[in-house]
Formats: structure tokens, sequence, C-alpha cells
């Protein structure tokens, strides 16, 4: 008690408003890759270290530009006078005969904060060009629990990996986010490029190979297919362009010669427009990236816009031309239901009219009644880490009825305000949810002496309309 030794009027505040649960960012992703710089500006090693950015310029200035590939280019040359392209080729870099880059990190990155991105952390591995390898990724992956702030995770460059060594740092992803209970990894189906008697990619092939190698924490994370044909223009290192030009002879034989001698002396019998030509045909060979960046912008997106109760499909990406397969609505079927491993993948279709969508909300738990949902798992996660971190006040406070009523009411408040934003089921707050906490309701006396103090909380979520059913009748005259 306060002791008053000189006659004055002295002013005290009482507070009388509980604490308030102060919700946690929602959509903030790792990516997980390699980069072109690996050094800080004081020399020292950026490897395996999580670094916080909100923009590219802060990704180039942490984690240099984009890797430049090298190509091989064949063309077919009439006299120096026509030129035709016969063949463009990823020299050395093809993924699994997929036409993608081997290293995006970059771009991966950039079609993040284009499709919707804010805050993100970037984790590289070592230096593009130094070769892919599985221990990386996963160490970069336990890495990760380092930084509390993280809630997605997405390591798109492993579809350069083998089939085993890329479901094994997917698996590493979902384990990790199943440990933690407050993030939740976005699985990129890998593309093994097998085609069908009609010349397409065998969906039936890529399903098949996530289902038997993804095992651990299902509902956790969430699978789409297939990749994307963007709109982003690959980067190559013009000394390491070759244009294979034919010689004229009739022979099908070609001239060797790199993007950057086109034009110069030493190779004067090609002109500046052999040059031009070349660079425009390269202007055109856009990037294939797997999903799950501009899914990772995707839900950004529409957890600013809307909530994380809000699931995050029927959203257009942007910077992407096509999916790499068209997928249909039977081809879907088997994708979003699979009543023998019941993991779901998400298919990503493009609509006449709509553009490219992201276009299912299953986690990889299909089957599951309670986990069958991307915005179900992500709500529960964000309220669960919300109130753990608002009730560690609490701690070593007297296990008394007043610490209960005041971890009731503001727990009730928080959930109340996203009942109101549209978070939960239910016409009153008493059928959104519940918060019980008490003697003799959550807690026996043997719990109190021994320290523990049970809260339960019930939600109402809610749950995207999966699939609505319009039922039409003819309307009698009479009627």
């Amino acid at each position: 008690m306060s002791q008053y030794k000189t006659p004055d009027v002295y002013v005290r505040e009482k507070s009388i408003l509980p604490p308030s649960v102060a919700e946690v960012a929602t959509a903030i992703p790792a990516f997980i890759g390699y980069s072109t710089k690996i050094e800080d500006i004081n020399g020292e090693s950026i490897v395996q270290k999580p670094i916080r950015i909100k923009s590219m310029i802060e990704f180039e200035a942490n984690f240099g530009g984009a890797y430049q590939e090298s190509f091989m280019l064949k063309s077919k040359n009439d006299t120096n006078t026509a030129f035709k392209v016969i063949s463009l080729d990823a020299g050395g870099t093809e993924v699994n005969g997929a036409p993608a880059a081997q290293y995006f990190l970059y771009q991966a990155v950039s079609h993040f904060f284009a499709n919707g991105g804010g805050a993100c952390y970037v984790v590289t591995v070592g230096e593009a060009g130094s070769g892919l390898s599985k221990a990386d990724f996963e160490t970069a992956v336990a890495g990760l629990n380092k930084v509390d702030e993280v809630t997605l995770i997405s390591t798109p460059e492993t579809i350069g990996l083998g089939a085993v060594d890329h479901y094994s740092v997917q698996n590493k992803s979902l384990a990790h986010a199943e440990s933690r209970m407050d993030r939740f990894a976005l699985v990129d189906v890998q593309m093994q490029m097998v085609k069908t008697a009609t010349g397409d990619f065998d969906i039936a092939t890529d399903s098949t190979m996530l289902r038997s190698s993804i095992t651990a924490g299902l509902q956790y994370g969430a699978s789409y297919y297939p990749y994307l044909q963007t709109t982003v223009a690959r980067s190559y290192n013009e000394s390491n362009v070759n244009v294979y030009i034919d010689d004229g002879t009739g022979t099908d034989t070609f001239n060797i010669v790199s993007m950057a001698d086109l034009g110069d002396d030493a190779a004067a019998d090609y002109s500046a427009q052999t040059y031009n030509l070349v660079k425009a045909e390269l202007g055109k060979n856009y990037l294939v990236l797997p999903p799950s960046p501009a899914v990772a912008g995707a839900i950004a997106k529409t957890d600013k816009d809307r909530g994380v109760w809000k699931a995050p499909a029927n959203v257009a990406l942007s910077q992407v031309l096509a999916p790499k397969v068209a997928i249909d609505n039977d081809d879907q079927k088997n994708l979003n239901v699979d009543a023998t491993s019941g993991k779901s993948i998400n298919a990503i279709r493009s609509f006449v009219g709509k553009g490219t969508l992201v276009w299912g909300a299953r986690t990889l738990a299909g089957n599951d009644n309670e986990w069958r949902y991307v915005s179900v798992r992500r709500l529960f996660n964000t309220v669960e880490e919300s109130i753990q971190k608002a009730t560690h006040f609490a701690v070593f406070e007297p296990n008394t009825p007043f610490t209960w009523l005041k971890l009731k009411t503001m727990i009730e408040s928080y959930l109340e305000n996203l009942w109101r934003a549209g978070a939960f089921f239910g016409e009153t707050p008493e059928q959104a949810f519940f918060v019980n906490v008490g003697l003799g309701q959550t807690m026996t006396e043997d719990d109190i002496n021994n320290g523990i103090m049970n809260i339960e909380i019930g939600l109402a979520a809610v749950r995207p309309a999966e699939f609505i059913v319009l039922t039409f009748s003819h309307k009698s005259i009479e009627g």
C-alpha cells in the first residue's frame, strides 16, 4: 500500500478493461532456394539465415538478381537475309524434361509479390549454379524454428530434384508445420512430364506420385497442380547463349556462335539483325514456375481483403499465361477427392473470360471432416497462436476465479470480434463459439494443486461452399 507523507491531492489510475488479444500475422511465407549473392555487405555469409524483406528491391540488396541461364538456339540462316528459329532449349538446365529453369528463387519471390504478397522471409541455401541438394533445403526448413513470424512455407526449386528427394523435402516442411502448429506448407506437385497417347502430360502419374510419397502432417499443408506458364521472361547470359546457325551447305550442319559475338568483328559474317532476332526470340522464352509462390501471394491478398477464414480459391493469378496442363471437370474429380489415400490436390485452371484461377481449397487431409479445408486449418492456427501469446501474462498468476474470469472475458471479446467479421458460423456468439474455464468445468482440485489451468475453446468455423447445387423444377400454371 502506498504511504503518503506530504499533504496533496494524488491521482491514481485504475484499469477496468481486460487485456486484449492481438491477432498474429497470418500470411508471412518463407521462401527457400539458391541465390546469386550469398554474403552481406561485410562479407559475412547469409547462407541458412532467414532474412525478412518487403519488396524486390530488398531482395536484390540482400540476395542479388536473377540467375542467368545458358541456352542453345538452333536456327536456319539463308545467306544472312532470312532467319528462322528451329528450336530453343535451355542447355543443361532442363528439369525432368520440363522447360523450367533450375534456379529461379528471384522470379519465384517476384511472382509472390505480383500476386498480392507482402512481407516474407527468404532463406538462401547456397549460390545459384552450385547444384541442388536435398540436405540444403531440409537444413533450411529446420532453421525456420528460429523465426516465429513465419506462417507459410514454400520450397519451389525442389522440383529440380528427383521425385524422392523433392517429396522428402515436402514431408520435412509438413512435419515441421505440424510440430509448430502455427504454419502451413504449400506443396508443389512435381510434374514427371510423362505424356499420354494424346500428347498431354499425364495427370494420373503426377498425382499418384504425390499421394504415394507424402506421408507427414497432412492437415498442415496443401498441394497445387500444375506448373504455370508465366509472362516472366527468362534471364540469360549472352556469353553463354550458343546460336547454332545453318552453314547454308544443305548438309544440316551448323556454325556455333555465342550471342555475345554476333555482329562483332570476330563474327563479321553475321549481322546485327541476326543478333536482334535471336534476342527477340529469347524474349519470348517465358519461365515455367511451380505454383506455390503465386498461391502464397493469393493467400496473402485474400487474408488482407477478406480474412484468414475465407478460402484462398476462385482467385485469379497474375503474370500467368496458362497452366501447363489444361484440367477439366473430369480431371479434377480425381484430384480433388481420392477415396484411397484421402490426399486432395488443388487444381489451377483456366476459364474463359476469368483467367487462371486457383480452383481448389482442400488440405492434403482432403477426406478429414474437421481439417478438410485450407481456410479452417489456417483460421485455427491463427486463433490458437493469437490466444496463446495473449494469455502468456497469466503464467504464475494465482489460479483463482478472478484470473479465470479475466482470461475468459479477454478470449470471448476476441472471438466475438472474429464472429462479427464473419469468421464463425452462427446467428449469435453463443452459437459461434464457447469458452469454458473453472473448477468443476475444466479443472479438478488436483489440477489446481499441480498448477494446471485448463481453458476449453470451441469454434464453429465457417467452411467454403465448395459444391453449390441449384435445383430447378417447372412451376405449374395453377400453382
